[in-house]
């Protein structure tokens, strides 16, 4: 086992701002604590909610690391005490509260998962964050069962090309919005059963008509503001409408009434704050229900594009363009 180097190339944010405030920079190697990793990161998922801290808008949890990247595959180099699964050797991707923009990262040794068959780093990096957020926010807060109808706001992004995968693999049918037609044409060739141009259409009439007049029975949305009250419009009776993010703003207006005629339920979560105990749960169904699906390719991540660590600021603008398709990862 190589030895672990004192101190290790990463992106720092040197200052809340755009993506030019992301620097490469040499810090001290991180030590793993109690119950966790230090993984020789091969690969790091670039996610909204690094560019939401990167703008100086999601701050990490206390206690966890100030560098962007929520999400790695790479090599233990070093278990910590009171680590049971993973040792020196194994390779792993895991989701973190922080850190991955970097040569090493700690993990919380229940949050690591291995990597599925036939799955490459670059492809490991970008199944955490998006995986623990559909699996939480769609099974397990919105409840999709088979037989139901899902829309999927954003079906091209990291989150809407796995959203509609999995729903599909579980037996769901499947409304994606996207923004172009080479976008649309993306989110049905993963299976989406209709796709809706929102710059063209009218989503909520093509959602109503989509599904014989009776409505969307789980939405999940990313956008919010005047989306919220468009989602109550087209969500069908007992219809579940679960935020994930807010990038059309914090605030909505809603029509109330119409929300308890048909019995919603509007819900929403953020995966950063939750506790080590919460995500080890996500961890252990994912591992057991859907890493038996990745392997079998079944489901599978859609790569948008690759930058080198030094280029995170590249990678970052490609995501605020809004012009990729799947999952945008840097390679160390």
């Amino acid at each position: 086992m190589p030895s672990v180097p004192p101190t290790m190339n990463a992106v720092a944010i040197t200052t809340p701002g755009g993506p030019e405030v992301l620097k490469l920079t040499q810090l001290p190697t991180p030590k793993p604590g109690s119950g966790q990793l230090l993984v020789k990161v091969a690969a790091a998922g670039v996610n909204r909610p690094d560019l939401a801290q990167r703008a100086g808008f999601y701050p990490p949890p206390p206690g966890h690391s100030p560098l962007p990247g929520l999400e790695i595959a790479g090599e233990v180099v070093e278990a910590g005490a009171d680590t049971t699964r993973w040792k020196a050797g194994d390779k792993v991707c895991a989701l973190v509260n922080g850190g991955g923009y970097a040569e090493y990262c700690v993990a919380e040794e229940t949050s690591a998962l291995p990597v599925p068959a036939g799955f490459d780093m670059v492809r490991a990096a970008a199944l955490p964050e998006t995986f623990f957020t559909v699996w939480n926010n769609v099974f397990e807060r919105g409840h999709l069962a088979a037989g139901e109808w899902l829309l999927v706001h954003g079906g091209s992004s990291g989150i809407g090309t796995t959203a509609i995968q999995l729903a599909k693999a579980f037996g769901a049918r499947v409304i994606a919005t996207a923004g172009s037609a080479d976008k649309c044409q993306a989110c049905l060739d993963l299976g989406a059963d209709k796709a809706i141009n929102y710059k063209t259409e009218d989503f909520v009439a093509a959602a109503k008509a989509a599904t014989g007049g009776k409505g969307v029975d789980v939405i999940l949305d990313m956008v919010g503001g005047e989306y919220t009250d468009k989602n109550v419009a087209m969500a069908a009776e007992d219809g579940r409408i679960v935020q994930i993010a807010m990038l059309g703003g914090v605030e909505a207006k809603v029509n109330l009434a119409r929300l308890m005629m048909k019995r919603l339920t509007l819900t929403g979560s953020t995966l950063r704050p939750r506790t080590r105990e919460v995500k080890a749960g996500f961890a252990r169904a994912l591992e057991e229900k859907v890493w038996p699906l990745l392997a079998a390719g079944k489901v599978r991540v859609v790569m948008d594009s690759t930058f080198p660590l030094a280029e995170a600021a590249a990678a970052h603008r490609r995501l605020e363009t809004s012009q990729h398709i799947g999952k945008v990862v840097l390679t160390v």
